[in-house]
Parts: C-alpha cells; sequence; structure tokens
C-alpha cells in the first residue's frame, strides 16, 4: 500500500522567487501589464514549478494511458473493447487525432497500455491486467492494482525526467472509461450521477440512460467512501486513471509541468489532488471539456482552462492545443523588446 502522506511531504513547494522574477520579467515586456492573462499565469506557474524564471519546454511529450474497462458489459459506450487496442496501435504508428495535432506542436506521443484486453504493436507495455472487472457488479480494480498503477504513472514521468523531456501532456484511451470518469466524479464532488454523468463519444439517450445506471449500480454495490479518493479509484475507476493520478504525482514529485486534457484526465488530477494535494502544483489546465462535470473540478482544482472550444475528443488533443498556446506565449515572453529597450517608461501594476 501507498503512504500517499509521505508522497506528499517528497513534494517541494513553489519557488515562490522565480515565480516574483518571471511576474517581473513579463512586466519588462513592452506590452501592457497582464495583457496575456492565463498565458502569462502559466509561464509564472511553470517557473515556480522549475524553480527558474528561465522557461524552456522544448521538448514534450503525450502520454496517453490505455486500458479497457468491464463497466462496458453494461452497455455504455457505442463501441466494444476492441477498439482501445484498434487506436492505441494507430497512435503508435502516429495515425491518431492527437498524433496529427502534436506533430505540429512537436511533441513526441507515447501510447502506454496500462490495462488493454488485447495487447497492440509498439504501445508501451505497462500492463497491469487485461482490464478492469465491472464495477456494477463490484469492485473495478484491487487496491495492489491500483498501487501498482499510480506508482507505473510516477515511474513514466521520473523516466521521461531523466530522458531529458520538460513539459508532459496527458491523454487517455479506453472504451467506457467516461463512466469510470462520471462515477469517480459523482462520488468525490457529491453530484448527483444524472448531473455528473454526459454523452461521452455520442451515445443514444438509451445509451446514457444505460450509462446512469450501471453507475448507480455501482455506488449501491460498492459503497465507496466519499472521504476516501484511493477506496473511490479501487471501488469505481480503471487502470487509465489510476496510471494518469500517478503521472500528476510524479510530476510534482519530479517538477515537470503535467497539462489535464479532458473529462477522464480532470478526473484522475482530482483523484490526484485528493490523495496527495501538493501535486496541484504541477498541474496546467488545458481545456475545458463539454462534459457537464468539468467546470466543478476545475473549481475545486482553483485551475482555469485557458481553452474553451466544446472539445471531447480525448487522447490529448486538447493538451496539444495548449502546448502550441505556450510556444506562442513564450515567443513573447523570450523574444519581445523590453520598455528599456525602446526608451519608454514601464507600465506600473494598478492596485
Amino acid at each position: 500500500m501507498i503512504d500517499f502522506s509521505k508522497l506528499n511531504e517528497q513534494i517541494a513547494p513553489p519557488d515562490t522567487e522565480a515565480q516574483k522574477a518571471a511576474k517581473k520579467h513579463w512586466n519588462s515586456i513592452a506590452k501592457p501589464i497582464g495583457s496575456l492573462g492565463l498565458l502569462e499565469d502559466a509561464v509564472i506557474r511553470i517557473a515556480g514549478l522549475t524553480g527558474s524564471h528561465s522557461v524552456n519546454l522544448k521538448k514534450r511529450a503525450v502520454l496517453v494511458m490505455c486500458a479497457d474497462n468491464g463497466v462496458v458489459a453494461e452497455g455504455v459506450s457505442q463501441t466494444g473493447q476492441d477498439v482501445t487496442a484498434i487506436v492505441a496501435g494507430n497512435m503508435a504508428k502516429g495515425d491518431s487525432s492527437v498524433c496529427r495535432m502534436a506533430a505540429l506542436a512537436r511533441a513526441d506521443v507515447i501510447p502506454v497500455d496500462i490495462g488493454m484486453i488485447k495487447d497492440a504493436e509498439g504501445v508501451l507495455n505497462r500492463k497491469i491486467a487485461k482490464g478492469t472487472a465491472d464495477l456494477a457488479l463490484g469492485p473495478a480494480m484491487t487496491d495492489d492494482q491500483a498501487c501498482d498503477a499510480i506508482m507505473t504513472g510516477v515511474s513514466l514521468v521520473k523516466s521521461l525526467k531523466h530522458d531529458g523531456y520538460n513539459i508532459i501532456g496527458v491523454g487517455e484511451m479506453g472504451i467506457g472509461n467516461t463512466t469510470t470518469s462520471s462515477a469517480i466524479i459523482s462520488v468525490l464532488m457529491d453530484l448527483s450521477v444524472d448531473k455528473a454523468t454526459g454523452r461521452g463519444a455520442g451515445l443514444s439517450d438509451q445509451g446514457l440512460k444505460n450509462k446512469i445506471s450501471a453507475i448507480q449500480r455501482g455506488l449501491a454495490v460498492n459503497q465507496p467512501n466519499t472521504d476516501d479518493a484511493f477506496d473511490v479509484l479501487c471501488k469505481l475507476g480503471g487502470f487509465d486513471i489510476a496510471g494518469l493520478a500517478g503521472i500528476f504525482i510524479g510530476g510534482a514529485v519530479f517538477r515537470i509541468p503535467i497539462i489535464i486534457d479532458g473529462l477522464i484526465t480532470a478526473a484522475a488530477a482530482l483523484v490526484a489532488a485528493r490523495l496527495c494535494p501538493k501535486c496541484v502544483c504541477a498541474m496546467l489546465a488545458s481545456h475545458m471539456s463539454s462534459e457537464p462535470a468539468a467546470k466543478p473540478i476545475f473549481d475545486e482544482l482553483k485551475l482555469k482552462p485557458i481553452i474553451h472550444a466544446g472539445m471531447h475528443l480525448g487522447e490529448g488533443t486538447g493538451a496539444v492545443c495548449m502546448l502550441s498556446l505556450l510556444d506562442m506565449a513564450l515567443s513573447v515572453y523570450n523574444g519581445m523588446v523590453s520598455f528599456d529597450d525602446i526608451g519608454v517608461e514601464q507600465y506600473k501594476e494598478m492596485p
């Protein structure tokens, strides 16, 4: 069993001096103070995490956690579980939505099999088991499986840090994982199941009813402890969500910013924050998912997504969009002339 309190103690707080230096640099640039809004805040946040106002995001990766979910047996998705391995295999070949977008953002897409039923060539094998159990009938995974999945996420961040990566976006692929994430969110955020549950990848009215019913039955049979995020994760979650939670924790431990993608990764961020509250310092919010439960999560995490585009594709596509926006912000941060350079008096911050 993981001692999350000790893991939380390993996380250093943000470097306030680096944050001040980054803000001072932003304010010295020849433009109105704060005029790039949340983009400026993101750079300052990264400076605080890394301990330097010289922000370098040149080597970037997108970790896509791929896993199957037993709850698919309840008719909660349009497609069967074989699609998970097919899409993961396409990612490994560079032929998926996130891969096309990541090529423009100069990011390496790394699909990870953390619990697929079928294997896929070229996908990094970190399989905990061949899919989780059906949460509508009992716990989705054992305590040991959840711990293994979380620590897999932590170790992936450690490995990427060793390989020189500066920032990581996260994504997921797993048929049925909007059901697992909605179940987790319903319990941890104290939301009714219907308010926490959306249509995922385009469910019909009947499909949505099946999804809500499966979650309600899962809550009834499992009786998750609302005050214990690990218990909730084990009973209602998936290997992908557990692994993603580990990535967020690892980002804080190893001082690498982690970009949240859509609803499933946001649910994982919520779990991570409940397990290790200090790990929020490593999180960046990319976009506000069109799924209904996204906003309450970001409100709790005190994070403001930059993109509002009605996206709900997953795979890490929103995180990749965020990388491109950060590149634009850093082109100003690192390349723009200062007020001193042009001989103009610097703007003052107004109270």
